[in-house]
C-alpha cells in the first residue's frame, strides 16, 4: 500500500509522466485482485405444467386435501344419523365414533381394497381391478352409501382427466365400469409412486379430516375439539393402514350392520345437512 500511496503522490506532482488515466487503470487492477465473494448455490426453479403430475409427497398432500373437488365434505357416512339417534352428542362420543369407523369399516373395507388395487394399477391387471370394483359395489348396504361411492368415483375420475395425470387407457377402463371411489383413488395414489403405507395414510387422513368437519358442523363442536379429534385419529391411522395392507380377499369385509341401519334411516331423516 506504501507503493500505491507513493505512486499517487508522484502522480500529483507537476511534471510527472503518470496522468489521471494511468492512475485509474492501476486502481482497477488493484480492485480486480480482491477475493470474489462466495455465491450461495441455489437449485434452478422448478416448473409444473398441467400435463405433468407432481410426484411423491406433494401428490399425497394434494389428494388428502379437503379442497379436492370430489364432494367428500358433503357426506357424514352415518354420523348425522347417529347424532339424531343420540348415539353421538359431544366431543368424546364423536371421537370414539369416528375412530370406530376407521377400524371397522375403512381399514377392513375400502382401505383394504385400495391396498390391493394400487399394485394392480402398477401391473395393469384390469381383471383384478374390475373384481375389486365389483366388490365395492356389492358391499354398499344402502342407497346413500352406493351414491357416495359412485359420485366420488366419477368426480375423482373427472379430476384426473382434467389434469391429464392418468393415461387414456386407464381413463377409458374406469369409465367402462362404472368406477367407484376406492378404485379411482387407488389410481390417483398409484401415480404418486410412493410407498404403499404412506399412500394409504394420506388417504386415511383425508377421510379423517372430512369426518372431523362433519362432526364440527353437526354435533356441533369447536375448532379446538376438532384438532383434538384429528390428533387422536392421527395416532390410530398407522395401525389401521397396517390392518388394511395385510388383509386378503377372504378377510376383507364391510360388515357394519348398525352403520347400515343408520344410513337407511338417514335417507328419510327430516332435518339434515349431509348427503349420507
Amino acid at each position: 500500500m506504501a507503493t500505491t500511496a507513493a505512486t499517487a503522490a508522484t502522480a500529483a506532482m507537476p511534471g510527472t509522466r503518470m496522468g489521471t488515466a494511468t492512475i485509474k487503470a492501476m486502481r482497477m487492477r488493484a480492485m480486480n485482485t480482491r477475493p470474489t465473494p462466495r455465491r450461495m448455490c441455489t437449485a434452478p426453479a422448478a416448473t409444473m405444467t398441467i400435463d405433468t403430475a407432481p410426484s411423491g409427497l406433494l401428490q399425497l398432500i394434494w389428494l388428502a386435501s379437503p379442497a379436492l373437488p370430489i364432494g367428500g365434505f358433503s357426506y357424514s357416512e352415518g354420523l348425522e344419523a347417529a347424532i339424531e339417534q343420540g348415539l353421538v352428542h359431544n366431543e368424546a362420543s364423536a371421537t370414539d365414533w369416528v375412530v370406530d369407523q376407521l377400524h371397522l369399516t375403512q381399514s377392513r373395507g375400502d382401505m383394504a381394497v385400495m391396498a390391493q388395487a394400487i399394485p394392480a394399477w402398477h401391473c395393469h391387471d384390469t381383471a383384478r381391478l374390475q373384481a375389486l370394483n365389483d366388490w365395492v359395489m356389492a358391499t354398499r348396504e344402502s342407497a346413500e352409501m352406493r351414491l357416495q361411492a359412485e359420485q366420488m368415483g366419477r368426480s375423482l375420475l373427472d379430476w384426473l382427466r382434467n389434469l391429464q395425470q392418468a393415461s387414456d387407457e386407464q381413463l377409458h377402463f374406469c369409465a367402462s365400469l362404472p368406477v367407484t371411489y376406492p378404485l379411482a383413488m387407488s389410481l390417483a395414489l398409484s401415480l404418486a409412486h410412493t410407498p404403499l403405507d404412506q399412500a394409504l395414510q394420506a388417504c386415511a387422513f383425508g377421510w379423517a379430516e372430512n369426518m372431523t368437519q362433519a362432526a364440527l358442523k353437526s354435533v356441533p363442536l369447536g375448532q379446538s375439539a376438532g384438532q383434538r379429534m384429528l390428533a387422536r385419529l392421527a395416532r390410530e391411522i398407522p395401525q389401521a393402514v397396517q390392518t388394511a395392507i395385510h388383509l386378503n380377499d377372504q378377510d376383507r369385509q364391510a360388515f357394519s350392520p348398525m352403520l347400515a341401519i343408520l344410513s337407511s334411516r338417514h335417507e328419510t331423516q327430516y332435518s339434515r345437512i349431509f348427503r349420507s
